[in-house]
């Protein structure tokens, strides 16, 4: 008889384990789904859309709109680095993390070609020691990793943006979107667990998003722009994207600065 549970980690790590049974049959597991997303990312012919070599069109949008400015930058799932590579070509410093192996070689092919630097780092982005992530970053960009997690490692996601967010820093999120022409799961959180299948990925509701996000401003929430074939940009109507903003006073613990260090 094992007792495996002592810290908030072993709660989260024994959850995960409710979900492990999805990659026997071929669908999307999360914490062990290396060997999904690597099957995934295989095959770089493969007619998937966002396997093209181009930016998310809500992120050229918020650089042009000046909402976001070239500094250090964090690609959280970053697949093959079509964000990465386009921030990086825009004078960002970019880290970005997959737990693919597949999708990170990918990654730095493209990088190369490219002629920019992106350091890529292949692991879990929440058990990567802090010194691989140590942040502080102006921007996170997250273009479909948030609605593949469990409800309960939105914990550690939180916590992850908590620690390594800079004060006055963004985070450019796409997400599943919930109703009329989304996508993904719209069971209640109560529910997935009841099913143990994450069914793909979760979809979202503006209201949902504020409130898991409620501790960071609210920039911009909308359906993400279509694109046609032919553009530079990606765009599909089935996500929502998001920008939020770190409040400036806040520090990396999230603790509200004295005032005399606010100058």
């Amino acid at each position: 008889m094992d007792r495996t549970v002592r810290t908030v980690e072993d709660v989260l790590a024994l959850l995960d384990g409710l979900f492990a049974s999805e990659s026997e049959a071929g669908r999307l597991a999360t914490g062990d789904g290396m060997g999904f997303w690597d099957r995934f990312y295989a095959d770089r012919s493969r007619p998937v859309p966002f396997f093209v070599s181009k930016p998310d069109e809500n992120l050229a949008a918020y650089l042009d709109q000046g909402l976001i400015a070239p500094g250090r930058a964090l690609d959280l799932g970053c697949g093959p680095g079509r964000n990465a590579v386009y921030l990086a070509a825009r004078g960002f410093e970019v880290d970005a993390v997959d737990l693919s192996p597949v999708a990170v070689a990918w990654g730095e092919d493209r990088a190369h070609e490219a002629g920019v630097d992106v350091r890529f780092l292949c692991g879990d982005a929440f058990a990567l020691p802090a010194a691989e992530l140590s942040g502080p970053y102006d921007l996170v960009v997250d273009s479909g990793c948030f609605h593949h997690l469990p409800p309960h490692r939105r914990v550690s996601y939180l916590a992850l943006l908590n620690r390594v967010l800079a004060p006055g820093g963004h985070l450019a999120l796409t997400s599943f979107a919930a109703g009329e022409g989304g996508a993904g799961s719209e069971l209640t959180d109560a529910d997935l667990y009841r099913e143990r299948e994450l069914q793909g990925g979760l979809a979202y509701t503006p209201e949902s998003l504020r409130w898991i996000f409620s501790d960071l401003v609210e920039v911009d929430l909308r359906r993400m722009r279509e694109e046609p074939p032919e553009s530079a940009l990606f765009g599909v109507t089935f996500l929502w994207t998001a920008l939020f903003r770190r409040d400036a006073t806040l520090t990396a613990s999230g603790d509200v600065r004295p005032a005399h260090d606010r100058a």
